[in-house]
C-alpha cells in the first residue's frame, strides 16, 4: 500500500490524494480517495470500512514509513488483528514495488482520460471467459516468479559481511558531498560495521564529518574494503580518506533548480549568488549560495542560463 499526493483538490469533499492498495496474489487493486491532512485514525477507519470489511484481515501489509502507518495507534491495531507489518528498509524503497508500479499505471490512465478526443472500444468480447482467463493468468504469474527466482539465484551471491569488518559505502545517497559528481569517488570509507540488521541493511560507525547522516544503509550499497600495503605499490596515489571529503552543512538536500541570480559586494569585491530551490523542501529552505557551494552547480547553472532567467 502507498499514497499518491500533490493532486489538485476535486469533488465535493476536495480530495487531494488517494491510497493505492494491491493484493499480492490476485493483483487486484483498490484506489481510496483521501485528504493529505487525514490523521492516522481517519486512515484506519477508511482502511477498515473499505478493505477489511470486504476482503477480510490480511496476514501481511507492506508499506512505506509514512507517519500514518508508523503511529502508535496503527501498530496497536495491527497487533490486535494479528497482522504482520513490514516497512521498507533503509534506502530500499523498491520493497513496495508492486504498489509503486500500480501507481505508474494509474497515472497513465489518468493521462489518457484527460486526452481530448479519446474513443474506447467495446470490451464485452474480452469478458465472456473471465474465470478461465484468471486461472491462466495465475498459472503464468507463478511460473514467471519461479523462473525469475532461478535465474537470479544462478548469478547472485549473498555478500558475506560480519560485525567489525571494514567496508566502503556508495556515495549514491550522499547528495551533499563537496566536489563535482563526475570526478569524486564512487565509494567512501572505510567504515566499521557495528551490526547487521537482517539480510538487507547494515549499520556502520560513521566518522565525525558524517555524524548527521543516518548510519543504516542497504546491503547493496556496500563493498568490502581491502587494504593494500604501501610497499607493494609504492607509486600508487594514496586514496582519499573520509576526513578529506566534507559534507556541505548549508545545503538541506539535493538541488532542484536555480531561479534567480544577484550580485552582492563583500570586502570591496563583487560576488554573484544564486537562489537555489532544494528537492522535497519548502520555500522557507531556499538559499542564496555561491557557485562553488552548489551541488552539481555546473549542470544547474547551465540550465539556469539556458532558461533566459540569468542576469545579463
Amino acid at each position: 500500500m502507498n499514497w499518491v499526493t500533490g493532486l489538485v483538490p476535486q469533488g465535493k469533499e476536495n480530495f487531494n490524494s488517494f491510497l493505492v492498495i494491491v493484493d499480492r496474489y490476485s493483483k487486484s487493486v483498490s484506489f481510496l480517495p483521501f485528504h493529505k491532512e487525514d490523521t492516522a485514525m481517519n486512515t484506519a477507519l477508511i482502511f477498515w470500512n473499505n478493505i477489511i470489511a470486504k476482503c477480510g484481515v490480511p496476514k501481511i501489509i507492506i508499506s512505506g514509513r509514512d507517519q500514518k502507518i508508523t503511529s502508535e495507534f496503527w501498530i496497536n491495531l495491527y497487533d490486535m488483528l494479528g497482522i504482520k507489518l513490514e516497512f521498507c528498509k533503509a534506502y530500499h524503497s523498491k520493497t513496495d514495488g508492486l504498489a509503486e508500479r500500480m501507481i505508474q499505471k494509474k497515472k497513465d490512465r489518468i493521462r489518457r482520460l484527460c486526452a481530448y478526443g479519446m474513443e474506447y472500444k467495446d470490451h464485452e468480447e474480452y469478458t465472456h471467459d473471465w474465470k478461465r482467463a484468471c486461472d491462466t493468468a495465475s498459472k503464468f504469474i507463478s511460473e514467471a516468479k519461479e523462473y525469475n527466482k532461478q535465474r537470479y539465484g544462478k548469478t547472485h551471491k549473498e555478500p558475506d559481511f560480519r560485525e567489525g569488518d571494514q567496508v566502503l559505502v556508495s556515495t549514491l545517497n550522499f547528495h551533499n558531498i563537496k566536489g563535482q559528481k563526475k570526478i569524486r569517488d564512487s565509494f567512501l570509507g572505510p567504515f566499521t560495521i557495528i551490526r547487521l540488521i537482517g539480510k538487507n541493511a547494515i549499520e556502520v560507525r560513521l566518522t565525525e564529518e558524517f555524524s548527521r547522516k543516518h548510519p543504516v544503509f542497504a546491503v547493496s550499497l556496500f563493498k568490502p574494503y581491502h587494504q593494500t600495503g604501501e610497499n607493494k605499490f609504492p607509486s600508487r596515489i594514496k586514496r582519499h580518506t573520509t576526513q578529506e571529503i566534507v559534507e556541505l552543512e548549508d545545503s538541506p538536500g539535493p538541488v532542484k533548480n536555480i531561479i534567480k541570480a544577484r550580485k552582492i559586494r563583500l570586502n570591496g569585491k563583487d560576488h554573484r549568488q544564486y537562489l537555489v530551490i532544494f528537492k522535497n523542501q519548502t520555500a522557507d529552505n531556499d538559499k542564496w549560495l555561491a557557485e562553488d557551494s552548489i551541488i552539481d552547480g555546473e549542470l544547474h547553472l547551465r540550465r539556469f542560463r539556458a532558461s533566459g532567467q540569468a542576469e545579463k
